[in-house]
């Protein structure tokens, strides 16, 4: 069975996936957008165009739908898919809030139909070098995992500004970052979180967040993201005992650091340095620290279509489970009640 894709919305992730599902055998069947523009530019591309998603799910030929409308729109698309017979895949966040997800699902599989969210970065190259290091213990015992993002682009364009439509970062990537830190550490049970989210630019919805995760198997994850901050951190900062990890942007610019000549004592006189005397915080004589290049991994976003397929035909687990996904939107409800009561949540 070959999935026949029906696009519901066909703005700028509709096109992405118009374009691009087809590198991994995907038939597109069909679009529809209320937006008569958009209509038209899928029309351009040979697509069977409808003007409301009921239209595109009377669509016998279509057998799959993905969402790409606003997120506030991903809960009543999906129960009207399922009612169709459709199986569904939504953009990220696959619904608003856990109890949405649980009516979603429910409604799935009453219908005896597919579910699942088109979670990709999982399959980003930079996220894969660093669970490699913690799978393969590449830097020893792993206390601190950061994973940053930050942009000077500053405002957020239009459905994403408001709050009533789902708007906001932590919606559109609290929601990877967050799955990128669990999907790393499947195992690892989280035992409290601490969140600080802010409205920087923005009247309604965040720009910025710090979310503190601290885990049982001794890692803390810092996962921060700021549309303005102007000097950009590195993309990831991994500590262990055996060597630090920096990685630097998407491309994978970045090096393993490791003590050359173990500094297993230091010398016993204080150093004089810009800042006064110190001896833990001097500057590391030369030669005491060297580099490797970060460790190879292969990766292809495809796969997340391939999967989709093997799972309709009965041939694989499907790589994006609901409960994981339900996972994440828990962390994300946690987050928004630390930051809005100050205090940590406990789980």
């Amino acid at each position: 069975m070959d999935i026949k894709l029906g696009i519901i919305g066909y703005g700028g992730m509709g096109k992405w996936h118009a374009e691009n599902a087809p590198r991994a055998g995907v038939i597109i069947t069909a679009a529809c957008d209320i937006n008569e523009e958009r209509r038209h530019e899928a029309t351009e591309a040979g697509i069977k165009v409808y003007e409301t998603a009921d239209e595109l799910l009377a669509d016998p030929e279509v057998n799959t739908v993905i969402l790409t409308v606003p997120n506030y729109l991903h809960c009543p698309m999906c129960l009207k898919a399922a009612a169709a017979g459709k199986n569904v895949i939504t953009e990220k966040p696959a619904a608003m809030s856990v109890a949405e997800l649980d009516e979603m699902s429910a409604a799935c599989e009453k219908a005896g139909v597919f579910f699942t969210s088109h979670q990709n970065r999982r399959w980003d190259k930079d996220m894969l070098i660093v669970k490699k290091a913690y799978d393969e213990h590449l830097l020893g015992n792993i206390f601190t995992i950061e994973s940053k993002l930050h942009s000077g682009n500053g405002y957020m364009h239009e459905w994403h500004l408001y709050k009533k439509y789902g708007g906001g970062m932590i919606y559109d990537w609290g929601v990877h970052l967050i799955d990128q830190i669990l999907f790393m550490m499947p195992d690892a049970k989280i035992t409290s979180l601490y969140a600080d989210i802010k409205n920087v630019l923005h009247e309604e919805v965040d720009d910025y967040f710090k979310i503190l995760l601290k885990m049982d198997n001794g890692v803390t994850a810092h996962i921060e993201l700021s549309t303005y901050i102007l000097k950009y951190q590195p993309r990831w900062l991994v500590g262990g005992d055996k060597g630090t990890m920096v990685i630097d942007n998407f491309a994978c610019d970045g090096s393993i650091y490791r003590t050359g000549k173990l500094l297993e004592k230091l010398p016993p006189q204080i150093t004089e340095t810009e800042a006064g005397p110190t001896r833990q915080f001097a500057p590391v004589p030369p030669g005491g620290i060297v580099t490797e290049p970060l460790p190879f991994v292969e990766t292809d976003w495809l796969d997340f279509y391939r999967n989709v397929n093997g799972v309709l035909n009965g041939k694989e687990e499907s790589l994006i489970k609901i409960p994981e996904v339900r996972r994440v939107l828990s962390v994300m409800e946690a987050a928004r009640e630390s930051a809005a009561t100050g205090k940590a949540i406990l789980f």
